[in-house]
């Protein structure tokens, strides 16, 4: 069977399975919401069995159910975090590389500044400053992950404006705009959408550690975050399944990521196109 298959085909399918898998994930945990929040003390405290196999917590709640839905809140604010911070490096470095020396002073230095302060404070501070939740979550991701691809394209950029077609567009009498356009973003597309896939792991992970500190989404919902930072009252108690599947599931669901990117990294490199 791999003689049949090439590296590109073979890395198309397994990014397929990734991306069919954390959509599962994703459409079961907002199924299986309500079952979520549901509490029954009968059942409180039960170790995993066939009838709950992530076990049940001190209200006897479903920590399967839990688990799937806290996933599919994080995989969702993933997705949103890592398209903002994407869209926001696509302009920064674009940005940088085409508007002048200046411009290109300041964004470096507003890229070195960002990237200097570490990840889970600067999450935290921003978070704090939109009043956390789930609007501070969003925002303290989203304004912290762009500054690595943004510093990748206005490299790329760079590379490409010296290419003689765009040399050419700008002697025609094409606009800066124009030339970025046109000529610029097409040729942007596989880094940026690369680079996309790869922020969804980091977007997760930190979304989960600010919640878990108690600096993001309120306790009320059934975050991962909240899922573990609940849970560390109650392993010294003998309850390591409340802390061990979610936590598990949240690796599982990076990795994926991980996987996916990876994978779309391979299927966009033009080296591969033969292989």
């Amino acid at each position: 069977m791999d003689r049949l298959l090439n590296q590109r085909q073979r890395a198309l399918l397994l990014s397929a399975f990734a991306a069919l898998v954390l959509l599962a994930v994703t459409v079961a945990g907002l199924l299986l919401a309500d079952a979520a929040v549901v509490t029954d003390f009968s059942r409180k405290n039960l170790a995993p069995c066939l009838a709950y196999p992530f076990g049940t917590d001190w209200m006897g709640r479903d920590m399967l159910a839990r688990t799937l839905t806290g996933l599919s809140l994080s995989i969702r604010i993933g997705v949103l975090t890592a398209a903002v911070s994407a869209v926001v490096a696509l302009a920064v470095g674009t940005a940088a590389a085409t508007l002048g020396r200046r411009v290109d002073a300041v964004l470096s230095w507003c890229i070195d500044l960002v990237m200097g302060i570490p990840h889970i404070l600067l999450v935290m501070l921003i978070s704090l400053a939109f009043g956390k939740g789930f609007v501070g979550v969003v925002a303290g991701v989203s304004l912290s992950h762009w500054t690595s691809l943004a510093r990748l394209l206005r490299g790329e950029v760079l590379q490409l404006r010296g290419a003689p077609y765009v040399l050419t567009a700008e002697k025609l009498g094409r606009t800066k705009l124009q030339v970025a356009r046109d000529h610029l973003l097409p040729h942007l597309l596989p880094q940026f959408l690369t680079g996309l896939i790869l922020l969804f792991p980091h977007a997760i992970l930190h979304e989960s550690s600010v919640t878990f500190l108690g600096f993001g989404l309120s306790s009320e919902q059934p975050a991962i975050g909240v899922i573990l930072s609940e849970s560390m009252s109650y392993l010294t108690t003998g309850k390591w399944w409340l802390a061990f599947f979610p936590g598990l599931a949240l690796v599982a669901t990076v990795a994926l990521f991980a996987l996916l990117g990876d994978r779309l990294r391979r299927i966009l490199d033009p080296a591969t196109i033969h292989q």
